[in-house]
Formats: structure tokens, C-alpha cells, sequence
């Protein structure tokens, strides 16, 4: 029977994460298997606190959205260490790729009986950050900075708290000049975001990169250039079913290692948490984390 490891910022997601991980560590210790629950002070302790849990042999629960998943994920990567999620976040982006369930016992059921799945993951690097691997997305633009003003809102949730960092973003942004390396190759890009996609998801259920896939070896690059805003708008509202993708405005590329960069100082993000400005340099990692989904 598994033995778990359940990682919990009580000051991120508060009372949501608390009550998300009751109902299946119940269902979980009625099943027989072992839990025990770690509370962090913060991401990087919620990565140091994974990987002591991992060189136990125990599986690491992530608690939370998609910044404890991505950081805990992250310092998992390249290890044996197999990683279960417990979604309670605002965004879930990767566990609603991964196809995770919401009830409590459908998810337990997983996290006890199914097998792993080998995932890839991103490198992160920049001239001013230490690397660090990420799980979903990266993304530079409007978007990161949609993605700062919703985790700011104090009285919006969820999508909505999405979609009013948005509004908020795309009435204040100006199309900045983009270098786009995929591969070896330049393409100059004028616009509102470049996103470099693990996943499919990403700002609560938004479908920028349709047919992105988790164990590729592979990143969407998915560029949405210049456009009137009331386009724009429209164009957001189609990212709920992946429909912008078939806008002119939006152009599609793979690679596996992907540098962005920019004519003024653009935030980038990466998995809920907006990092730094650019340059950045992406690297996907092939298989690099074993997953329960």
C-alpha cells in the first residue's frame, strides 16, 4: 500500500486546501495506506520538504493550485519520486490536463490504485533567476501580467478573478516587439503574449494550446500578435474552447527549446506565479516526472 507525503501552505489557498486534502486523507487511511501532512512556509520550503519526503520512498501529495503543483512538480523532476495532486487552487490548470476527477473519492481512488504516467516538464532559465523547472507553461505578456492582478484581487475566485486581471491587463498593454528562438530559428513576433505549452491549460481553464500534450518532447508555442482590443476581447472569450487557434492573429509553432525576448522590460510567468521580465530561455524535459492520473 502507498505511502504518502501531503504538502500544505496553510497561508496559500488557506481553508480550500485544508478541506480539499480532509476528504480524501479520510478516504485514503480508510484504504490502509499511510499519511502524514507537511506544512510549508513557503514554495521553496514546499520543494525542500518534497524532496526529503521522496528520499523516504513516500509518494508527495501537492496541495493546492497549480504554483504548488508546479513547484513541487518541478523539484521532483528528474527523480523516481512519484507525484499525486490534491486540487485546491484557483486555476487546477494541470490536473485538469492530467484529467484528474474533482470528487474526493474518484481522486482517491487514483491516487491509491492507478498506475504512474511519465510526464515532461520545463527548464526555466533567465540572466537573473536560477534555473528552475516548472510543470504546465510559460507564458510573456499580457497574460503574466492578467495573472499578477488576479492573484492581487482580494474578493474574486477562480475564473473570475481570471478574467478581471484580464480585462484590467489588456486595457493598459501596449503590443511589445517580440525575438522568438525555437530551435535555432528567429521569428519576430508584435503582439500580446508568447506562451511556450506543456500543457493544453492554462488561467483556469483556458485552452491556449489545444493540442498540446504532456509526454511529447515537445512545446506549443502559441503567439497571439497585434490586434484591435474589442478583436482581442473575442479572441479571449474562444480560448474557453481552444477556437482561437483558427484566428489569423494566432500563430503556432513546436520546438524544444524556446528563447523570448522583447524590445522593454515584459513580465513572464510561469504556472500561477509571475517570476521576473524577459529574456527567458525554455527547455523541454522529456519524461522527467512520474505522475498519478
Amino acid at each position: 500500500m502507498r505511502q504518502f507525503t501531503a504538502i500544505v501552505n496553510p497561508t496559500a489557498g488557506g481553508s480550500a486546501s485544508a478541506a480539499a486534502l480532509l476528504k480524501v486523507a479520510r478516504l485514503l487511511r480508510e484504504a490502509g495506506a499511510g499519511l502524514e501532512t507537511a506544512y510549508s512556509r513557503s514554495l521553496a520550503h514546499a520543494r525542500e520538504l518534497a524532496l526529503h519526503a521522496g528520499q523516504q520512498g513516500r509518494v508527495v501529495l501537492a496541495v493546492g493550485g497549480d504554483g504548488m503543483a508546479g513547484g513541487i512538480g518541478g523539484a521532483l523532476s528528474g527523480t523516481d519520486t512519484l507525484l499525486g495532486l490534491v486540487p485546491a487552487g484557483r486555476g487546477n490548470d494541470f490536473a485538469r490536463a492530467l484529467n484528474l476527477p474533482t470528487e474526493p473519492e474518484a481522486l482517491a481512488q487514483v491516487l491509491l490504485h492507478h498506475e504512474p504516467r511519465k510526464v515532461d516538464t520545463i527548464e526555466v532559465e533567465s540572466a537573473v533567476h536560477q534555473r528552475t523547472v516548472v510543470l504546465g507553461s510559460v507564458y510573456a505578456g499580457v497574460d503574466a501580467l492578467a495573472n499578477r492582478h488576479a492573484n492581487n484581487a482580494a474578493l474574486l475566485r477562480g475564473a473570475a478573478s481570471y478574467y478581471a486581471g484580464g480585462l484590467r491587463a489588456v486595457t493598459t498593454w501596449r503590443p511589445a516587439r517580440y525575438r522568438v528562438t525555437v530551435d535555432g530559428q528567429e521569428h519576430l513576433h508584435t503582439g500580446y503574449t508568447v506562451v511556450a505549452a506543456n500543457s493544453g491549460y492554462y488561467g483556469s481553464g483556458r485552452l491556449i494550446a489545444p493540442d498540446a500534450r504532456l509526454d511529447d518532447g515537445l512545446l506549443d508555442v502559441v503567439m497571439i500578435r497585434e490586434a484591435p482590443r474589442r478583436l482581442f476581447f473575442a479572441l479571449m472569450n474562444e480560448l474557453k474552447t481552444g477556437g482561437h487557434v483558427h484566428r489569423p492573429q494566432v500563430r503556432i509553432l513546436r520546438g524544444r527549446e524556446i528563447r523570448i525576448a522583447a524590445d522593454r522590460e515584459v513580465p513572464y510567468g510561469a504556472d500561477g506565479e509571475v517570476e521576473a521580465t524577459l529574456p527567458v530561455t525554455v527547455r523541454v524535459l522529456p519524461a522527467a516526472l512520474r505522475v498519478l492520473s
